[in-house]
């Protein structure tokens, strides 16, 4: 029997890849599309490997599991053990559905029921019939975007609280981006100055501080000495009453921004009328995002159309 490795190879690859970029599509991933790619072709290696070496510990069970993980650190960026294989196991929901919606589509158009040669009526269930080249090719891409449409159907709401949106934030000559979660359920604002707060982790803020700094203010509010604050940071950090889930007061540290920009609904929300309160953790086991933002700055601050 003649085989082609080189179009079953091409086929492969691009398989792989438009499997990669749904799994990146569902999961919100930001990986650049050369990684992707690349991941693709590191999942297409497995052709060859399968044909010239059918018994390697690549083709058994443990060894495909071992080798999906490869792939999935290849095509996006790590940033979590968490998130890592949260990618590996949407990957092998994406690769069923597609794979089992073919499966659905080619039992469909055949005819499961046929007459023998006995004049006996037999049941085909299609896992036998061979499934060509142009079935794939067609079904496939038909399949993947069938698939896309509806994920995204379920993951957009036009106006909803629970969501992720861009913030940049200034706080002194310094300006930095990332992910916030408008979360209804923050309702945390400065008793003295009806401020509403703001609650970033430390994977974002430490990027406005050195490693002392940071460490200094990391003392301050585990012994809440608050002589121990940097003298430069003095001016824009404030203290922030509050009660936590068990009951009981304490203390968080905030910061003064110079100003605060939310891209949300098709508009800029600009305003410095907040403070960014500091977690001294991490906010997501995912990292997917680093701030939980107060519903009343959406109210509340100065919007322009972006």
């Amino acid at each position: 029997m003649t085989i082609y490795l080189d179009a079953v190879w091409l086929l492969n690859l691009l398989l792989d890849m438009m499997l990669l970029m749904l799994t990146q599509a569902i999961a919100k991933d930001s990986t650049g599309k050369p990684r992707i790619i690349f991941g693709a072709f590191i999942a297409s290696l497995l052709v060859p490997v399968s044909i010239y070496y059918p018994d390697s510990f690549f083709t058994s069970l443990i060894g495909k599991l071992i080798y999906s993980v490869m792939i999935i650190v290849c095509s996006f960026s790590f940033r979590s053990i968490y998130r890592m294989m949260q990618l590996f196991f949407l990957f092998y929901f994406v690769t069923f559905s597609i794979g089992g919606g073919l499966i659905a589509i080619h039992f469909l158009v055949q005819n499961p029921v046929n007459l023998s040669a006995n004049g006996i009526l037999t049941f085909n269930s299609g896992y036998g019939d061979p499934v060509s080249w142009l079935f794939v090719v067609i079904g496939f891409p038909l399949s993947w975007l069938f698939t896309k449409i509806r994920m995204d159907k379920h993951a957009v709401e036009k106006i909803r609280y629970d969501q992720l949106c861009p913030i940049s934030i200034q706080i002194k000559e310094w300006e930095h981006a990332t992910t916030a979660y408008i979360d209804s359920g923050n309702q945390l604002t400065d008793p003295l100055t009806k401020k509403p707060v703001i609650i970033c982790d430390q994977h974002f803020l430490k990027q406005w501080f050195t490693e002392n700094d940071w460490h200094a203010l990391k003392t301050a509010h585990e012994t809440l000495d608050f002589e121990e604050l940097p003298i430069k940071w003095e001016k824009k950090c404030q203290i922030v009453p509050y009660q936590g889930v068990d009951g009981n007061r304490t203390f968080m540290l905030a910061l003064k921004p110079d100003k605060i920009v939310i891209e949300y609904d098709d508009k800029e929300i600009v305003t410095h009328k907040a403070l960014i309160g500091i977690q001294f953790a991490a906010l997501s086991k995912d990292q997917s995002y680093h701030c939980l933002l107060h519903p009343q700055l959406i109210k509340m601050a100065r919007a322009t159309t972006a």
